[in-house]
């Protein structure tokens, strides 16, 4: 009998021609069911990493399924290519900063940048089998979203736009988050923390009334300057004598108040505080409270301005040791002890956090947060314990989103300033660049452009609303709100939040039903990726070696990542190949048998039938919760052991017969398997179906469940009794193959003693307690 699948086995080099084909095959055209998928739009500015490649894999899986449940699937591809890691990334090329780098030429080379990457980030999706709406051009970007093309640009002005004239934007001088290397406001959203030793340095203040040293712990002496305040907590009987009276900064001698207040810890150093402007969150909050004017003592550049006195023009760390060392030398020091202290620091260019004064645009968020947290109670999260996430970071929000920052490569900010006060807010629907060209205002003056860009998460907040076709006719009012928002943990603070605020200042609704969160891919040691560890997998390295397919089935079978990391290695990835070729040999097999139609199927057949029905409801149940770790597992056990290792063994003759249930079985469990797997392993499921049916596998609706039939026997049954048989071979050294002379077994497997016979060289066969005679 010649096999329908000619090949021996499968081979990673058939993955070219399969992907090469599918580039004009998922442009989205709307149907009766949109199911919309807001797909992260990756950075552009570094190739894909594992993590990239295992998350994308699996937004694929969702979007095949759906095509399979009869949706029309939005499932759009975008690159982010705005904001600071792309500026960074244009400095570090070529060798240049923006701080001194004419702005257009500095755009220019951003540019540059993103020409040399992009491309090869679409290249890698293309090869992992990732079916965006996005590949009519092929490896070129064609029909893919820029967040920095004109068209998006628009957008995120026209968002602007809409929420400046709702009211719910406004310009205000006040205390930020700044980042000196990045030298621009950023959000609390964009803040990370390191654990990093300091100094608790003990100094000498004198009470001006008494003459009396009191001692104050800081790790931040050198803004003693900006000091307007000393504190005690109002339960500390050791201070209680100094309410009312002044004390007298070292160095500086500059005069402030003492009075007892509860930010401070009566156990924290010698229980006294000196209020800087800014140390830390703490000093800012008390400075708005008390209604105090803030004495700024570093500039934007991180340097130490003329407030600072004799630390004029140090950087903040050399100001530190400069004042430690004054401080020493004038017997003002009375100890030193280091500690470890979580220190605020930029998530992007790892600079540690100062607080400046600036004036930005905010957005209102405060005002707003028992909406955010309705939304975050309503959302259907996968998997549910990801919304705690969520209701932890608004519950921190305690001032508005500012929204503008003061670099080059973002969207500009659509507003022109004239003289005589007024702002000129532009229409909607065009691209505005203020920065480049001047307006007049209606009093007859030249007004100023605003040289001001977005923060990039005002952007990306944007997508939904993009990909939707927001302001654009009736798809986004027919198919609101967007299906599905899948992204990163680390980025629930920022992304979804920010989204999910947004869109309700502009549609006064949820913009999303279903959040899918996912952790991260580690090593095989448990160990995030980085680059500094040398534990990075390089996933062209893993396409180049095994192919995209085992890779995809590992991110199936290794774990659940909505509730745990995966742990990554090339080993893992390359064992999931043994079940591509196991399930390969197997449809091979079959591939020798012309599929017959039987109304009656026998009873071994029913079995084998009804534990397939089995399959495809656990699939479907899970596929719809997003989970493809539990189906692949047990597709996998299903594929290795219940179907190959068992029915298989026993059909074999009635299939080499031509037996009519034989032959419908062993065809009706391959395609509808197939089309469990179609989704996971979309190019090898394809391969077979199309040799053997000559149809897209991916355009065949997801499988059903055949009629649950009556069997006598359990499958844990007829595996004991299989397994007992052949360790009865074994254990005497006989083959498999060979006779047993009589065989005594249950009742319930009078059904198939046809096929036990012949699968097991079986003389005779009586029915009563389990007896082998070889």
């Amino acid at each position: 009998m010649d096999a329908k699948l000619k090949e021996n086995r499968w081979d990673k080099e058939f993955e070219k021609e399969i992907y090469e084909g599918w580039k004009n095959n998922h442009a989205f055209t709307e149907g009766k069911k949109v199911f919309s998928i807001d797909t992260p739009p990756p950075y552009v500015n570094a190739p894909i990493h594992i993590g990239h490649a295992t998350v994308y894999t699996i937004m694929d899986m969702i979007a095949r399924y759906k095509r399979m449940k009869g949706f029309s699937v939005l499932f759009p591809l975008g690159l982010d290519r705005n904001g600071l890691p792309i500026e960074m990334a244009a400095e570090k090329r070529f060798g240049i900063s923006i701080h001194d780098t004419e702005r257009e030429k500095f755009v220019e080379y951003c540019k540059k940048i993103l020409e040399e990457t992009s491309t090869e980030s679409i290249d890698s999706f293309l090869k992992l089998g990732i079916s965006f709406n996005s590949w009519k051009a092929g490896n070129k970007i064609g029909d893919v979203y820029l967040t920095d093309s004109e068209e998006y640009r628009t957008l995120t002005q026209d968002t602007f736009i809409d929420l400046w004239n709702k009211g719910l934007i406004y310009e205000d001088d006040r205390v930020n988050n700044y980042c000196p290397g990045c030298r621009t406001t950023i959000a609390d959203a964009e803040i990370d923390y390191k654990e990093a030793p300091t100094l608790f340095n003990d100094v000498y203040f004198t009470v001006k009334e008494t003459n009396e040293k009191i001692i104050i712990g800081t790790t931040r002496p050198e803004l003693i300057c900006s000091c307007s305040m000393v504190v005690f907590n109002p339960e500390d009987e050791r201070y209680k004598h100094l309410e009312g009276k002044t004390a007298v900064t070292p160095l500086f001698s500059k005069e402030v108040p003492i009075i007892a207040h509860p930010s401070a810890d009566k156990e924290k150093g010698t229980g006294l505080m000196m209020m800087c402007s800014f140390g830390d969150q703490t000093d800012i909050r008390f400075f708005r409270e008390q209604n105090i004017k803030p004495i700024i003592s570093i500039n934007q550049d991180g340097t130490m301005n003329e407030k600072a006195g004799f630390l004029k023009g140090l950087a903040v760390k050399a100001a530190r040791k400069k004042i430690i060392e004054e401080l020493q030398s004038s017997g003002l020091l009375v100890k030193q002890q280091t500690i470890t202290h979580r220190t605020p620091i930029c998530e992007r260019s790892k600079h540690e956090i100062e607080f400046i004064s600036q004036k930005e645009y905010y957005l209102k968020q405060v005002d707003f947060r028992e909406k955010m947290l309705e939304f975050a109670e309503k959302l259907n999260f996968f998997d549910d314990r990801s919304r705690q996430i969520l209701i932890d970071w608004i519950n921190t929000v305690s001032t508005d989103w500012p929204l503008t920052r003061r670099r080059y490569y973002a969207t500009e900010v659509p507003l022109w300033h004239c003289k005589c006060g007024k702002d000129i807010v532009p229409e909607k629907g065009s691209y505005h660049q203020p920065w480049k060209e001047k307006r007049k205002c209606s009093c007859g003056g030249e007004a100023a452009g605003d040289e001001r860009v977005f923060d990039t998460w005002f952007d990306s907040s944007t997508s939904p609303l993009y990909i939707m076709k927001w302001g654009k006719g009736k798809f986004f009012s027919k198919n609101f709100p967007c299906t599905l928002r899948p992204q990163g943990k680390e980025i629930v603070r920022n992304w979804l939040y920010y989204t999910l605020l947004k869109c309700y200042h502009l549609t006064g609704e949820q913009i999303f039903r279903n959040v899918w969160i996912h952790y991260h891919v580690t090593d095989e040691k448990g160990y995030k990726m980085s680059k500094s560890k040398g534990n990075v997998i390089d996933p062209h390295e893993i396409i180049e070696k095994h192919g995209a397919e085992p890779f995809r089935l590992w991110v199936a079978t290794e774990g659940n990542i909505a509730k745990t990391d995966l742990r990554c290695s090339f080993e893992r990835i390359e064992g999931a190949s043994k079940t591509l070729t196991k399930l390969w040999n197997v449809a091979r097999f079959i591939s020798m048998f012309h599929e017959k139609k039987c109304e009656h199927p026998k009873d071994l057949d029913k079995w084998i039938i009804n534990e397939l029905n089995d399959l495809i409801r656990l699939a479907e149940s899970c596929y719809e919760k997003y989970d493809f770790h539990t189906p692949a597992v047990a597709a996998k056990h299903f594929l290795w052991e219940t179907f190959a290792s068992h029915y298989l063994e026993l059909v074999k003759p009635r299939a080499y017969d031509g037996d009519e249930s034989a032959l419908h079985t062993l065809n009706y469990c391959l395609d509808n398997l197939l089309k469990i797997l179609a989704p996971i392993t979309p190019f090898i499921t394809h391969k077979i179906f199309m040799n053997l049916r000559g149809e897209q596998i991916h355009e065949e609706k997801f499988p059903a469940t055949a009629p649950q039939e009556e069997v006598t026997f359990k499958t844990e049954e007829l595996v004991q009794l299989n397994s007992a048989i052949w360790k009865a071979k074994k254990d005497v050294g006989l083959s498999l193959k060979a006779e047993i002379k009589e065989l005594t077994m249950p009742e319930k497997f009078r059904s198939i003693e046809g096929d036990l016979l012949r699968a097991h060289s079986i003389k005779k066969i009586g029915y009563g307690e389990m007896e082998i005679k070889l």
